[in-house]
This record gives C-alpha cells, structure tokens and sequence, in this order.
C-alpha cells in the first residue's frame, strides 16, 4: 500500500476515518466515483496544483471541487474528495493517491463478507497476468486507450468473478502503480487489511491439503498476531517443502533452498 508522511499522513487519516460512515450498498459506486476523482487529480495538471495551493484558502479548495464534481458524483463521495482538498498535502501527487487508496477501500467494503474471495480472486487474476507475457503486454500498451485493455478485462474475468475484482482490475490499468500486477499485488494487501488480515504467498512443489493450509495459516497467525490469509503458489522448482513470503519476511524452508546452501558451501 502506498505510504504517506507527514501531513499527507494526517490528510489520509481524516479522509479515510470520514469513510467509516459510507454504506456497504454505496460503497462501489463511492469507489468508482473516487477513482475518476483521483484521475482528474492526476492528469489535470492544473487543477491538481490549485487543489493542494496552501496560499489558497480552504473553502476557495473546496468549492471549485463543488463546481466541479456536484451532481456528476456520490454525496458521499463528493464529501470525502472536499474533504481531501481541504487538507494539507505533504507532495501534490499525495492527493490523487490517497484518493486511488480510500477507492480500493471502498471497493473491498461493498463485498461485505466475501472480502477473502476478493483476495482469491486478485491473486488469481495477477498469476494470470504474470504467467501470460502476451497478456502482460497488451495490459500494459499505453498506446492502446484504457478502454480497450478494460474490454479485454472484462472479457476475460467479466461474470466470472466479484463485481469489486474486475472494478479493482479495471482501476489498476489507469491508477498510479508501473504496471497491473505490482497494482494487484497492492490491492490483495489492502483487501486482505481491510478485512483484518495480512498476506502470505507459499510456494510449495504440490498443492497443500486442506488441513495442512489449516495448519500453516494457524501457525502464522500466530506467529504475525493476526488472521493470515494464504496464497497458495504451486513451483515446481521448489522441489519440496513449503517458501513463505509475508510482508519484508521470507520463511525458506525449501530443499532447493537447502541445496543451494550446500553447493555454495561447497564451492566456498
């Protein structure tokens, strides 16, 4: 997730404790409305620059964002984006970030209960992506328009997942990250944050059974102090037993791992 200083980290705070009160129900179309928001933010030079001016007063701040977005937007979203303006950002571009942040938020908030499928169904999508170069390539053609490389989202994952995986997929062609699957990657931590949890991604030469992710998962919560949820990576390069990789830590318990030990300790 994209991290804020100072007083950008104070802005985000405010933004996104007046978040709390969205509505499941709204909560994607605030997501969505937050989304364009953020859009204008970055590409409108201009605009961006007033927004965050501190020589302009606050209410000068918020009202071109009345004149701007009113009846085109939510109300609620229209009050968490007035809300932004009227605050003090520590880097001009802090504003439409922290704007893409609180919609990936409120897209994980309106699928209720079903926050761990969003998880599945994010990784699942970005294994795809960086398993396939020609699909990796034609998401990532800047000269084809955002709308193109969205048909083909929706062509691939449309009706065959939640409504928040492909609005999540849509976003991360457009947003602030280099490329979809660092933007995924992104948006399964949020996701899983949002609902408590942390990530994990095992890779492991077989599929776990069922019992033995029970147990794994158990055991880094335990060891993490909260829910971990799992992704489950299948390399067969791994040869056997199970790599961890949750947040900076790396838990390598691989005989690949083992044998390279010995090799180098060998040659040393």
């Amino acid at each position: 997730m994209v991290s804020f200083r100072g007083a950008s980290a104070e802005a985000m705070a405010a933004v996104t404790e007046q978040f709390g009160a969205v509505s499941e129900a709204s909560a994607a179309q605030v997501a969505g409305d937050l989304f364009a928001a953020a859009k204008a933010f970055r590409t409108e030079g201009s605009l961006r620059r007033f927004a965050t001016d501190q020589s302009v007063a606050p209410e000068a701040r918020v009202g071109l964002v009345d004149s701007l977005f009113a009846g085109k937007v939510d109300a609620a979203a229209l009050g968490l984006v007035a809300t932004a303006v009227g605050r003090r950002w520590t880097k001009t571009r802090d504003l439409a970030d922290a704007l893409e942040q609180v919609g990936v938020i409120a897209s994980v908030r309106s699928t209720g209960a079903q926050g761990a499928k969003l998880v599945d169904e994010l990784f699942a999508v970005r294994q795809l992506v960086n398993g396939n170069p020609g699909l990796r390539d034609a998401l990532s053609d800047r000269v084809r328009s955002v709308a193109d490389r969205a048909g083909l989202v929706e062509s691939l994952i449309g009706g065959k997942t939640l409504p928040a995986t492909v609005q999540l997929v849509r976003q991360a062609l457009s947003g602030s990250y280099r490329n979809v699957g660092l933007a995924l990657e992104d948006y399964e931590k949020t996701a899983a944050d949002v609902n408590g949890q942390g990530v994990a991604t095992v890779r492991v030469a077989r599929a776990l059974s069922a019992q033995d992710e029970a147990r794994l998962a158990t055991a880094l919560s335990r060891q993490y102090g909260r829910t971990v949820h799992l992704n489950i990576v299948v390399d067969p390069e791994v040869v056997g037993g199970v790599r961890v990789e949750i947040g900076d830590d790396v838990i390598d318990g691989t005989v690949s791992s083992r044998l390279d030990d010995a090799r180098r300790k060998i040659a040393g």
